[in-house]
């Protein structure tokens, strides 16, 4: 395998590796690379919550390449012409944001393989993904080396969840906690019984169907426990947040925090 095309991210959940991620949301190649250099084994470049464009998220990849650490890029949605983009500029790992049906999720698959298996557009020869035509028979090896991940954050994406991970071609199921929440009549408040008794749940059955379990967890103690309970691939942090919170501890050391000042947790 061209080593272009390798993806290690797919690979080490292959192996049964827990793979420990940081979200990026600040849309900066500066910062992403900063964050490469920490060592975590994984990098969600964010196009669905953050501001970024097609070029941002590729300059992000450019800023994260020469390092270990391994990019996924979230697109805003499930557009197969995003999609296709996205691909084109390097990625190799997808995660697909709010999918809640079986049917939705082969529609996904089929976007990002290549005819016959797939819809996705002929064009990597003049892009990035296959070096400008450097890479040899990419076509043929491309569907190979891609990680699929999709994102069931809602009441009916759960109902459906047994079919979903039927869907060949999916490696992964990401539980997105604040909008599951919400959906489940508990906004803002990932942490009530239910909600964490629900994504326990959500995450045994993922695992048992022999597909990756993901997660976000700003809390360490949440992160824990999603570990525990079989996820292994967890975001322990957003670079915004760490950043926020890095300032403000400083300024504390210097400076008294406003009168009635408070901090919202995500």
């Amino acid at each position: 395998m061209n080593t272009l095309l390798a993806n290690p991210f797919k690979a080490a959940l292959a192996r049964g590796e827990t793979q420990i991620g940081l979200w990026l949301s600040s849309t900066s190649a500066y910062m992403a690379e900063i964050a490469a250099t920490s060592g975590y084994d994984w990098l969600l470049i964010d196009g669905e919550h953050a501001p970024n464009t097609v070029q941002d998220l590729y300059h992000q990849l450019q800023a994260i390449a020469p390092y270990a650490s391994q990019p996924v890029i979230r697109p805003v949605d499930d557009q197969r012409s995003l999609i296709k983009q996205v691909l084109d500029i390097g990625a190799r790992t997808l995660l697909i944001p709010m999918v809640e049906s079986a049917e939705q999720a082969r529609q996904i698959v089929s976007a990002t393989r290549y005819p016959p298996v797939g819809t996705r557009g002929v064009g990597a020869g003049v892009a990035r993904a296959a070096r400008w035509g450097r890479i040899e028979n990419y076509m043929a090896k491309a569907n190979d080396e891609l990680c699929l991940l999709i994102q069931v954050e809602t009441r009916t994406a759960l109902e459906n969840l047994d079919e979903i991970l039927e869907v060949e071609g999916i490696d992964g199921v990401f539980i997105g906690p604040a909008d599951l929440s919400a959906s489940l009549g508990y906004p803002d408040n990932a942490g009530h019984p239910e909600v964490q008794r629900i994504i326990e749940q959500s995450i045994r059955r993922i695992r048992a169907s022999g597909k990756a379990a993901g997660f976000l967890a700003v809390d360490p103690a949440m992160a824990q426990r999603c570990l525990e309970w079989g996820a292994n691939f967890v975001a322990v942090g957003v670079d915004t947040m760490l950043y926020t919170d890095a300032l403000d501890k400083r300024l504390a050391l210097f400076k008294a925090a406003p009168a009635g000042g408070s901090k919202s947790s995500y």
